[in-house]
């Protein structure tokens, strides 16, 4: 049975977590899978595999909602949507691959300290005088790299492409809108290889509370990009990847 006998009034703590990492997430153009997979292995305890395997289905309907509202707020750039979606889609593959395969926790603390000084780079930028905005010309690997390690680490797809697009100068609405609405077509195809490998995922319980709230929250995040300024995205963006990977880092060694 996918929705087993549950008590509503438990899922409210996820639905407000799935709330609050969409709207991050939909805002500064990452946070969701790192969140929501840190609570399910950190917290409820659940296997990597299985973690990022539910958090990629949830993902299916946060990533659809908060594309159209992306699209509609004018937030993609056509050429770097088209230069993202296919390595990202590869590089998605490999990492499910890889991770219903081999154990991923021994890469991970290495990759979360590497995002933290990422993000301590961008609050750094931002708070000095950003320079004007440019073509980024390092997409493709970057697609490679965020796709497979969205898959083997839960989350990454967009820490690692937004705030990579991001040091190249590029504008960060455009930036937002366009990773999120490509992490739909990825999350779609990591979804699939994950229930190829692990079979159908179980929407009860904590999933069903991150879907409730990451899909009612990804129109707002969807707004607040547009309209926040470039500065104080950048800031945001530092602070929010900086935080999330300290964290990540203390609890791998832990």
């Amino acid at each position: 049975m996918i929705f087993g006998d549950f008590d509503f009034a438990a899922l409210l703590p996820y639905i407000a977590v799935g709330f609050a990492a969409q709207l991050v997430d939909g805002a500064l153009g990452m946070a969701f899978g790192v969140i929501s997979n840190t609570l399910m292995v950190g917290v409820l305890g659940v296997p990597p595999a299985l973690a990022s395997q539910r958090v990629h289905v949830v993902e299916c309907f946060t990533t659809a909602t908060s594309a159209i509202s992306h699209l509609l707020n004018g937030n993609i750039d056509k050429s770097l949507f088209l230069r993202l979606l296919l390595p990202g889609v590869v590089g998605g593959v490999a990492g499910a691959y890889l991770l219903t395969s081999i154990d991923a926790a021994v890469i991970k603390p290495f990759v979360l300290v590497y995002l933290s000084g990422i993000g301590l780079y961008l609050l750094w930028r931002g708070l000095s005088y950003p320079p004007p905005a440019r073509r980024p010309k390092h997409v493709a690997p970057l697609g490679l790299l965020g796709g497979f390690l969205d898959a083997a680490g839960g989350g990454g797809w967009g820490p690692v492409v937004t705030s990579n697009l991001l040091i190249q100068g590029a504008e960060p609405r455009k930036v937002i809108g366009t990773v999120s609405s490509v992490e739909f077509f990825l999350t779609i195809t990591i979804s699939a290889a994950f229930i190829y490998h692990l079979g159908i995922a179980d929407l009860a319980g904590a999933t069903l509370g991150f879907l409730i709230g990451g899909v009612a929250a990804a129109p707002f995040g969807a707004f607040a990009a547009k309209h926040f300024s470039t500065k104080a995205m950048l800031i945001m963006v530092g602070v929010v990847l900086t935080l999330t990977s300290v964290y990540g880092v203390a609890s791998a060694l832990l």
